[in-house]
């Protein structure tokens, strides 16, 4: 069966019935083990804003500007 056959039959699912195929369509993933890039035990280098000044002033205006929209 293709995805093309099982999207419609999946659309027209009760809300309930879809987050139960989500769960058991997660539950099938988490037991593949080649499905995440990542490996265990491995460092991965992640951009934060840390040590980025010009960063930080742009979120502070951010929630400066989020605050004054908020009654």
């Amino acid at each position: 069966m293709t995805f093309a056959e099982v999207l419609p039959a999946a659309r027209q699912l009760a809300t309930a019935e879809k987050l139960k195929l989500i769960r058991i369509l997660a539950e099938d993933l988490e037991a593949i083990e080649d499905i995440s890039p990542l490996e265990p035990g491995k460092t991965y280098d992640l951009p934060t804003p840390y040590d980025c000044f010009g960063a930080g002033a742009i979120l502070m205006e951010a929630f400066k500007k989020c605050d004054a929209n908020q009654p």
